[in-house]
């Protein structure tokens, strides 16, 4: 209610006394906040409900895990900062393993849980508390900035911070009590609430550092730029394609970075365990190499062989990234778009002799590769060769789609399937775990509804995240669900097959899996021929509603990172 408040000078102010979760409701709608998920529970209920009456969206997942995904998915999707609200106890216990994943994407996540309460410690109470949790131990322990505020005031001071930190791409949790949640709290009408911290610049490379690139390459005929997620979120694209042509360097991306240079003569592709024989052929003529904005992981190096011992010069722009998972020979500290145009100022033009990278048969060579002849399929009478697959879905999607990946063996379809750029494409497998690509891609559809989003996972990964079915039909989301389904863990029946283990049991029955997706209204198909994919085509070329296609896929084809990892183990044994 209105009343008047007299400060401390004398005067008077006017304000309202009003719940903290109100306040605090009020706090993230003047952020600009359009929506949130969340999995409404008790101890959270009144924020959940605040928020959507007063026109933020709330948008319930089924599951925990699947709620902060959908959050980090619509971060990553809008460059704005993703919401979920959770409850306490089981709750931030079932959510854990997506919270641990959000940390590690570098996305803008702020996580509310719920929390007992603050005065709720008496002798004698009537209890016990079934969800009593140590949540500030096991977040601590988990490696996440958390916040735990203990009065009202102190909740909307909290959220301020924690808004701080998720803007900055670190995930913050903040802890809620019920009593500070319902504790009354004075807001003065002219009150501007939290205001959204204010982006740093993007720095540059000291000159120094840049004297000693171009020193480099002048003693370079055939330099590789590498591109990956930090490059793209740089805006660097253009600038790295105006430096390739200056340099004579062709272009090729980490995973992460995926099609950001599609459609430029000096593309390569992917860079390592995803890479085309194609793209190996040249990077292994490569005689020195720039990265930007790239994390050079396992990946990324297909186990340390996918670049050749030529000088590496990464460029970051956190110094700590820098040699993290692979050494490099020159670290160049600063924002890849501004390193970029150092460069592009500071390196000599070269001629077309001086570039042999750029010659006509090489240019001829990358425009005429077709990813097709890298294999020969290999079906069955009852399953599809998931890459021949990949391949005819990428004809038959919308082109302008969002692609998201859950984790698995069927990975391996990663180079079949394109998109318009890095921003359309995402992986989920930051913490090496299957079950995540569901929720992320909710959220992706949710940011960008006017692109078909396509998620592309396997069963084990479906199987403990199916109950979302009804969260995108419910939302009516244009989601595009395919299921590569090789009745298996993949990587685990690969592995046991590459230690001479028994499989049995990483196997399971071929369920039909189509009937219940279109129990809860997904228009459906089951694949287990490039003719069964055919006759689904009108599904997929302009969906209306939500899409699921049941694909059959051959389990004896393994992703290479699979063979990779089998002789990288045998190297360090």
């Amino acid at each position: 209610m209105n009343k008047s408040m007299t400060d401390q000078g004398g005067g008077s102010r006017t304000g309202r006394v009003i719940p903290a979760y109100e306040a605090l409701a009020h706090d993230i709608k003047k952020l600009g906040v359009e929506a949130v998920f969340g999995l409404m529970s008790d101890d959270t209920a009144m924020l959940a409900t605040e928020i959507d009456t007063i026109g933020i969206t709330f948008h319930g997942a089924r599951h925990e895990n699947n709620a902060i995904a959908m959050a980090e998915g619509y971060a990553t999707a809008s460059g704005r900062l993703g919401i979920a609200i959770i409850g306490r106890g089981p709750a931030a216990a079932n959510g854990l393993h997506a919270a641990v994943y959000a940390s590690r994407t570098g996305s803008r996540v702020l996580i509310i849980y719920g929390e007992a309460p603050v005065g709720g410690g008496a002798v004698n109470s009537i209890g016990p508390d079934y969800k009593a949790f140590n949540s500030r131990a096991v977040f601590a322990a988990a490696g996440l900035q958390s916040f735990f505020p203990t009065s009202p005031p102190a909740a909307r001071t909290a959220l301020a911070d924690a808004v701080a930190v998720a803007m900055r791409g670190n995930v913050a949790t903040l802890h809620l009590p019920t009593d500070v949640q319902l504790a009354d709290l004075e807001v003065r009408d002219d009150d501007s609430g939290i205001a959204p911290p204010a982006a740093p610049p993007p720095a540059p490379a000291r000159s120094q550092t840049i004297d000693t690139v171009v020193g480099l390459l002048a003693n370079s005929q055939r330099p590789l730029i590498v591109a990956g997620m930090g490059a793209h979120r740089a805006g660097a694209a253009p600038i790295l394609e105006k430096l390739a042509d200056k340099i004579g360097a062709l272009l090729i991306t980490s995973a992460r970075g995926k099609d950001m240079f599609r459609g430029n003569p000096n593309n390569l592709g992917i860079v390592g365990s995803f890479s085309h024989s194609m793209g190996r052929r040249y990077v292994e003529q490569a005689d020195c190499v720039l990265v930007f904005g790239a994390g050079l992981n396992f990946l990324t190096m297909s186990f340390g062989a996918s670049l050749p011992p030529v000088p590496l010069i990464q460029v970051d722009r956190a110094r700590a990234n820098i040699g993290r998972w692979t050494e490099a020979d020159v670290a160049v500290v600063g924002d890849a778009g501004e390193v970029a145009e150092q460069l592009l100022a500071a390196a000599p033009a070269r001629a077309p002799a001086e570039k042999p990278f750029h010659r006509a048969e090489t240019r001829a060579d990358i425009a005429a590769f077709d990813i097709g002849m890298d294999f020969q399929a290999a079906h069955t009478a009852h399953t599809v060769d998931p890459r021949a697959l990949g391949m005819a879905l990428d004809r038959l999607l919308p082109s302008d789609r969002n692609l998201v990946y859950d984790a698995g063996n069927f990975l391996g379809v990663v180079p079949y399937l394109s998109t318009p750029g890095p921003g359309h494409f995402k992986l989920t497998n930051e913490f090496a775990s299957i079950g995540l690509g569901f929720g992320a891609a909710l959220g992706v559809a949710k940011a960008r509804p006017e692109n078909t989003t396509v998620l592309i996972m396997g069963d084990g990964g479906f199987v403990m995240t199916m109950s979302e079915l009804d969260t995108a039909a419910r939302e009516d989301l244009p989601l595009v669900v395919i299921l590569m389904n090789d009745c298996a863990y993949g990587a685990e029946l690969h592995l046991l097959r590459a230690h001479q283990q028994p499989v049995a049991k990483s196997l399971f029955p071929d369920v039909d899996f189509a009937p219940i997706a279109a129990a809860f209204g997904f228009e459906t198909a089951t694949i287990r021929s490039l003719d069964d994919l055919a006759a689904a085509a009108p599904l997929l070329k302009d969906p209306q509603g939500p899409v699921f296609l049941d694909c059959k896929i051959n389990a004896d084809i393994a992703a290479p990172f699979m063979s990779e990892f089998a002789a990288f183990e045998q190297r360090e044994h």
